[in-house]
């Protein structure tokens, strides 16, 4: 594909994931309650609103100052992936793995904005809706915000029976991670990146070889 028609192409698709992300995120966190749960599809296809403190799944790190360094690690990662996507483009590498990694970079500059700035613009969740710009300031000063977190598809559950060991008698719930657009972005990019290094790139590599060898002949 030609340079320019495949960096429109990524900045299309980059704009693309942040406006949904952003706009789903806004949406729930100005019309929902933390913990509050609405039904989409039955009762395994649901909008449950969480905010995630730091790491994936609910892991935080040393309080504010933990939650600033997450924030400045998930800043300077962007940063390196946009300038590795950046070099890509000029290189006229792939569309496969180009557009992996602007999926990637999409998803993590969704979340950055969330911990940058949702501190700053929203007050808190917890049994009231949240307003943005409140009159009286955010609930977290800069880089200390929450990532807000919705999807959550419990597909099927159960109970270990009792006979079973170590997790007799426990519950179990398949797919019970709560995530939002940018995750989504972030995981079809990092899946569609390992699809690409090991079924897309070979046969480049191998086209290239091909190239190279009719040109000695």
């Amino acid at each position: 594909m030609d340079k320019k028609k495949q960096a429109r192409l990524v900045t299309l698709l980059v704009a693309a994931v942040l406006v949904v992300d952003q706009v789903v995120k806004i949406l729930v966190k100005t019309k929902m309650q933390i913990g509050e749960d609405i039904p989409l599809i039955g009762e395994w296809c649901r909008l449950h609103f969480i905010e995630n403190e730091g790491f994936a799944f609910g892991m935080s790190m040393g309080g504010a100052t933990g939650k600033v360094v997450l924030t400045l690690v998930r800043l300077v990662a962007s940063v390196v992936i946009a300038w590795l996507l950046a070099r890509l483009v000029k290189n006229g590498t792939r569309n496969s793995l180009v557009v992996s990694l602007a999926l990637v970079f999409a998803g993590a500059v969704g979340n950055l904005i969330d911990s940058c700035f949702y501190g700053l613009i929203f007050n808190e969740s917890y049994y009231t809706v949240a307003s943005l710009f409140p009159a009286e300031g955010g609930y977290a000063p800069l880089l200390q915000g929450k990532v807000v977190d919705m999807f959550y598809f419990p597909l099927f559950e159960f109970d270990w029976p009792m006979w079973v060991p170590f997790v007799g008698g426990n519950h179990f719930e398949f797919f019970n991670a709560i995530f939002n657009v940018a995750d989504s972005a972030i995981t079809i990019g990092i899946i569609w990146l390992i699809v690409d290094q090991f079924f897309v790139a070979p046969k480049y590599k191998k086209s290239d070889d091909n190239a190279e060898a009719v040109k000695e002949i």
